[in-house]
């Protein structure tokens, strides 16, 4: 329950809430413009640091050590106030920045992510904590409207701007540009934070140490899917035994029945993460492949996720819309449908050499899929919880996120990297996503109904 008083004669951009509010939009806008511009920037990063074995692990890393900052960060709120952990996943997440755009090496480079990733998942938690410790209920959905916007504008501007600061600058300003502006987006929320009633009435007592060493288990096995490719023979050992953790150690972080596909919201949880494989495991390959073999600058291979990113907006706004008259079930086929397209697509141009506007448009199609499925699966979860389980179900689906998108990333990296220089490693990739996205058809049809009512629904 928030501790705000209601005042309606305010909101969310007037009064005390004002420069909470700015900051807090401001670090949500930063982390999403970093993450989609690093997905534009990498090939180039790749290729300077002579890096090409860790291109995956610079990914999917990040994504692993997310996995554990959300956990802690989620149980010290719930054992205390908001402003430490709050600042504590700032600080790593500039640390890490800071690290990744001074690296000279690859191995560096990574290490910086790994450290990003820790921050980068405290943060979101500690920002959700202080929209309920600090903002009316009733001014909640009108901060994550704000919060919704913040990861949409990126989604426009992020790709080509990085592109052209990689092009006229240089690759460290993506890191370190946002690194400074980070530090002054937080010194506007921690100003307006201090001498606030930010603690819990009700702290939580229940034991921390078990879902800890479970996300960091996770972590791990993620990292070790990674490096599988730098093992040789005994490569593929590593991705069953690194297979086996990550599903065991995911199991206490997620509702029961997950892992089996069981109805309702089980099946919410399940299906995010599979579609989260299939679109982020093969997105990273799109300005990959138009850098590669069209010869297209980082500005302009930007392009092809800008595309993707305008109609996710697109679908997104159609589903909040008419989502409820459609139903999950047709959402759930019209989404997987739209997704396969485009990796279907994107394989075939990388197989025949289709002129790469095809796979600019085709793209698209992944981005309208997506934005008709992700917002409805929070919706879904939302509506599936309780105020006793809403934190540990939110972050559930989060943390599914992230596990699908870093195993997937992880696979297809080694998959890629094993077929290097030869004329299937593209297709390749964009095969193993289109299994993916068929694969979220079986819990996407046993979604069930739980009441749920379309309201703002948003990227993350």
């Amino acid at each position: 329950m928030s501790t705000a008083p209601v005042e309606s004669e305010t909101g969310i951009w007037r009064g005390r809430f004002v420069w909470v509010t700015v900051g807090a939009v401001a670090l949500i806008f930063l982390a999403a413009m970093q993450s989609l511009a690093v997905t534009t920037v990498m090939p180039v990063v790749s290729a300077d640091l002579d890096g090409g074995a860790l291109y995956a692990v610079a990914f999917a890393g990040t994504l692993a050590t997310s996995v554990i900052g959300m956990v802690a960060v989620g149980a010290w709120c719930d054992r205390g106030g908001v402003l430490a952990p709050l600042t504590t996943a700032v600080v790593l997440f500039v640390v890490g920045l800071i690290i990744a755009g001074l690296a000279t090496s690859m191995p560096v480079l990574v290490a910086g992510r790994l450290v990003q990733g820790l921050g980068t998942g405290g943060q979101t938690v500690a920002l959700y904590v202080v929209v309920a410790r600090v903002y009316p209920s009733v001014m909640h959905g009108r901060v994550f409207a704000a919060f919704s916007a913040a990861w949409v504008v990126p989604s426009l501007i992020g790709p080509f701007l990085a592109g052209a600061v990689t092009e006229f600058l240089h690759w460290r300003w993506v890191f370190l540009g946002v690194a400074g502006l980070t530090v002054i987006a937080f010194t506007m929320v921690v100003l307006r934070l201090h001498g606030l009633p930010l603690h819990t009435d009700h702290p939580a007592t229940d034991r921390i140490g078990p879902r800890m060493a479970c996300a960091v288990a996770v972590a791990v096995g993620a990292l070790a899917l990674s490096l599988a490719g730098e093992l040789g023979a005994y490569a593929w050992v590593v991705v069953a035994a690194s297979a086996v953790v990550i599903g065991l150690a995911s199991r206490p972080l997620l509702p029961r029945g997950t892992l089996l596909a069981r109805r309702g919201l089980p099946s919410v949880v399940l299906m995010r993460g599979l579609i989260a494989g299939a679109l982020f495991g093969a997105e990273i390959y799109v300005p990959y492949l138009l850098i590669d073999h069209y010869d297209f600058s980082p500005t302009w291979a930007g392009l092809g996720l800008t595309t993707a990113a305008i109609a996710w907006a697109a679908a997104a706004d159609v589903q909040g819309r008419v989502g409820d008259r459609l139903g999950n079930a047709r959402i759930t086929a019209l989404g997987v449908t739209l997704l396969i397209t485009s990796t279907v697509v994107a394989g075939a141009t990388a197989m025949l050499g289709w002129h790469p506007a095809v796979l600019i448009v085709g793209w698209a199609f992944a981005g309208g899929g997506m934005g008709l499925m992700y917002p409805r699966l929070t919706v879904l979860t939302l509506a599936y919880s309780t105020p006793q389980n809403q934190g540990f179900n939110s972050s559930a689906l989060s943390i599914s996120d992230s596990i699908g998108a870093a195993t997937s990333i992880a696979i297809m990296g080694l998959v890629f990297t094993a077929l290097a220089g030869t004329d299937a490693a593209f297709p390749a990739v964009f095969a193993l996503a289109t299994a993916l996205a068929l694969l979220a058809l079986v819990p996407g049809l046993r979604l069930g109904h739980a009441h749920e009512e379309s309201g703002a629904a948003h990227r993350s």
